[in-house]
């Protein structure tokens, strides 16, 4: 998601509707925390294919596309419409990114990193959509600063693996590095290099200052 300095690229009325779509996105991390794995991921995989399948459709047969641009097209980023290149939209990443994030780290890790690609890139797009004036990297101060604030509250809120205090810390730190993640002009779409950086930091960050605590634990809770 870009929280660019003030473009034409779309309204933010339209920005606000693919905000308020992405929100819908957080029942990932609050549904996960209760069910296991093997559970996540038997819903996952078949949505993800279901809107991929759709998502390739759209760019590489006509019909499809045309449909999917008459009724969705306003949704859609410049960089994701068929005649800017063949890119699939967010929603599809977002499910991709979902099924990595679950498959490699810990569940309390996945945790966190989703429920701040959800509720930080959502806020770095609306502050810095409506305030940016400052450029950082590819987007801008404002923006990232909401984001880096915003992820502090869901690393306050998110589950712990021991609920020690160095865990918010930590927490804080892989969320800075996502916050500079975000801004950067990396090539990989956000919602995969969001939280996997978060989520890669923070098990190395547990690794190095807390290599006691058991990561794993809530996995094996549900």
């Amino acid at each position: 998601m870009i929280h660019e300095l003030p473009s034409v690229e779309q309204s933010y009325a339209t920005e606000l509707i693919r905000k308020s779509i992405h929100l819908c996105s957080l029942a990932i991390p609050l549904v996960y925390y209760w069910i296991s794995k093997a559970q996540a991921l038997s819903v996952l995989i078949p949505l993800a294919l279901v809107l991929g399948v759709l998502d390739v459709a759209r760019l590489y047969h006509p019909a499809t596309g045309r449909l999917y641009s008459k009724y969705l097209g306003f949704l859609l980023r410049q960089h994701e419409r068929t005649e800017h290149g063949r890119k699939l939209n967010g929603a599809t990443y977002v499910l991709l990114s979902a099924i990595i994030c679950v498959i490699v780290f810990p569940k309390v890790i996945v945790i966190t990193a989703f429920a701040v690609l959800i509720i930080s890139d959502t806020s770095a797009a609306l502050i810095g959509r409506r305030f940016g004036r400052h450029r950082f990297f590819n987007k801008s101060v404002e923006g990232t600063a909401a984001f880096f604030l915003s992820a502090l509250v869901v690393v306050a809120l998110a589950p712990k693996a021991a609920w020690l205090p160095a865990e918010y810390a930590l927490g804080a730190i892989a969320v800075l590095i996502g916050a500079i993640v975000e801004a950067s002009p990396v090539p990989l779409d956000d919602n995969l290099s969001i939280p996997l950086s978060i989520g890669g930091v923070m098990w190395a960050l547990y690794a190095i200052f807390l290599p006691a605590v058991d990561v794993f634990a809530l996995d094996r809770i549900f």
